[in-house]
């Protein structure tokens, strides 16, 4: 049983109650919904853990198991609102970036306070001065950040449209084909059944000069797409040879160490410890470890 998982007043819990659904409060404490209906018979009631006055619409779904990240992003979220500047506002200052990190900090350090209850009278108080000092700028950004936010949604939306449309061409273009092939085969089984020619010759005239896929046109035509407008087509490259293996040559200068082959039955793989399965399932052996000591030692001699 999860304790987390558990109204603090009427202790009822999720394996007792797997519909349960906890709400949390601006001060981070929560309710389950019933006991939150029962709090709020009247306007207004005091939270049951730390007694702070709450209205209803203080309590909201909880979406943390910790509620201390819980309550610093209910935190955060109020305070962003309030400390909404943008980078492009301390453009007139000496050093802009350096006062936008400060601006940054001193949000963090205000976030902290209020998620800790650290100074939290001077806090509020710094915040409701902060308000009176940049009312108009606050109201200014809030608008700016609403049509971003806008802005963005409408990027989203018009992405996911255009993602349905590339499934319902795809899946048009695959369905298309698939009856394609099938006629095919249906025309040569009537030719098969009916002509008088040979199996070879039928055979040899219905094969046609294979052409790209309906499904590959339509990957060229929607996926490859940079907008509206534009479309980049696909580029067909030709097929190369494939790739030779040529082993390096190792010059030392000197006499040659013993080849990989003959190490074992020269014994010199006694004094190599034996890998182990794993090992040599990524390709590694003791010959490789002795073969490469032996270049060493061998390389060592001319240096």
């Amino acid at each position: 049983m999860d304790i987390d998982q558990q109204c603090p007043k009427c202790k009822t819990t999720k394996y007792r109650n797997p519909k349960l659904k906890l709400y949390v409060n601006v001060c981070g404490h929560k309710l389950c919904q019933n006991c939150v209906d029962i709090l709020f018979i009247r306007p207004s009631a005091a939270c049951p853990e730390c007694g702070t006055p709450l209205r209803r619409n203080d309590f909201r779904a909880q979406q943390f198991e910790d509620l201390i990240v819980e309550k610093e992003v209910d935190i955060r979220k109020r305070i962003v609102k309030i400390y909404n500047k943008r980078e492009d506002d301390f453009s007139h200052e000496p050093d802009p970036l350096r006062s936008y990190n400060d601006y940054l900090e001193e949000l963090e350090t205000i976030v902290w306070n209020l998620a800790n209850n650290v100074e939290l009278e001077e806090t509020n108080r710094k915040i409701e001065q902060y308000k009176k000092e940049n009312e108009i700028l606050i109201k200014k950004n809030a608008v700016k950040n609403s049509r971003d936010e806008e802005f963005v949604k409408s990027q989203i939306e018009a992405e996911g449209r255009e993602s349905e449309e590339r499934r319902a061409h795809f899946a048009s273009a695959l369905k298309e084909e698939e009856q394609s092939k099938l006629k095919e085969k249906e025309a040569l089984l009537d030719d098969l059944i009916s002509s008088s020619k040979s199996v070879d010759e039928i055979v040899a005239s219905h094969k046609q000069v294979k052409k790209p896929s309906l499904f590959f046109k339509a990957a060229e035509s929607h996926v490859f797409k940079l907008n509206k407008e534009e479309h980049v087509p696909l580029v067909f490259k030709e097929t190369a040879p494939c790739y030779v293996y040529k082993p390096l040559e190792f010059e030392n200068f000197g006499p040659q160490p013993p080849v990989a082959a003959v190490l074992r039955s020269k014994g010199y793989l006694s004094n190599i410890r034996s890998a182990q399965v794993l090992e040599r399932a990524g390709g590694y052996s003791e010959e490789i470890a002795c073969e490469r000591a032996l270049q060493e030692a061998f390389s060592a001699l001319f240096t």
